[in-house]
């Protein structure tokens, strides 16, 4: 009989991860992928556990990649630069999550782990662009010669809300036959064509975000700092980072206003010449105006 998790009377959380622990391989599809609530399951990827993560409705921007290969006809006539550029911005929806909130040690290190796990390709995450899809399945690889695979479907995504907090609607399928089937299901979606693999722009977010290898000797200013002020590590790091932004739209601001001073100067400067040669022509002209001469003699006006 399947096991119903609400994550109220039962949660999903605690029974996924006894399932990965003794797990080879995980299969996960997701309709929304939270880069935080992935630290609830990243500590059991050991050196002989695999991740393959599809992602089917994440960001907006995705939409837009859709209707443009619904636009052109022939999805394989869009141009690559256009795709790349596209793709690009749908994984950058996912550098504001890491702006959200007041980040921990934990996501910290979770988030450092991960980038080591996308580079080593222990943990790969595509974006299903084909059609919106909003399945989630967690499909789990085992060395169990009676049950090697465990499925769980149902209403939750990869986030901490719906793996341990909010009302959801799960059951687990140990059936062997219909387990099958759900792998088949995932590696028809995994090796569509329109299945792009953004593991490698997922690492450069996270190594240029706050969450960035830092050398020890600035580690240990930024960790004295942190001190001083009474915050942890990356409170000290964002409120930083904060500054640093602010200043930069100050600097931007000077620079512009610097700019319009500079070209009201140089306007003035140009009006100041103009009329500089304009009293030389009128002064000219007077001159010459009052002073003619008739019949050989010169008569003053």
């Amino acid at each position: 009989m399947p096991r119903i998790f609400d994550n109220i009377h039962l949660e999903l959380l605690p029974s996924l991860r006894e399932t990965l622990k003794v797990s080879h391989q995980a299969d996960f599809c997701v309709g929304y992928f939270n880069l935080r609530g992935w630290s609830q399951l990243e500590d059991l990827l050991g050196e002989g556990l695999k991740c393959r993560l599809m992602v089917g409705m994440s960001v907006p921007p995705e939409e837009e990649l859709r209707q443009a290969l619904r636009s052109s006809g022939e999805p394989e006539l869009m141009d690559q630069q256009t795709a790349i550029r596209l793709k690009r911005r749908v994984a950058e929806h996912f550098r504001e999550q890491l702006t959200y909130g007041s980040p921990t040690n934990q996501d910290e290190a979770a988030l450092r782990r991960l980038s080591r796990q996308l580079k080593n390709q222990q943990v790969q995450v595509k974006l299903f662009l084909r059609h919106p899809l909003h399945a989630k399945l967690y499909l789990l690889h085992r060395q169990d010669v009676a049950a090697p695979l465990v499925g769980f479907v149902g209403s939750s995504n990869l986030t901490l809300a719906g793996l341990a907090k909010q009302g959801e609607l799960n059951v687990d399928v140990v059936e062997q036959d219909a387990a099958r089937k759900l792998a088949d299901w995932f590696e028809e979606r995994w090796q569509d064509r329109w299945c792009w693999d953004i593991s490698a722009e997922l690492a450069q977010i996270i190594d240029e975000s706050w969450a960035r290898e830092v050398p020890p000797s600035l580690h240990r200013r930024l960790a004295e700092g942190a001190e001083a002020e009474g915050v942890s590590l990356n409170q000290h790091i964002v409120a930083l980072l904060s500054e640093a932004s602010a200043l930069r739209v100050v600097q931007n601001e000077l620079r512009g206003l610097r700019e319009c001073v500079l070209t009201l100067q140089q306007r003035m400067d140009d009006w100041d010449a103009y009329r500089f040669e304009y009293q030389s022509q009128q002064s000219g002209f007077f001159a010459e105006y009052s002073r003619v001469e008739v019949n050989g003699y010169a008569i003053q006006g």
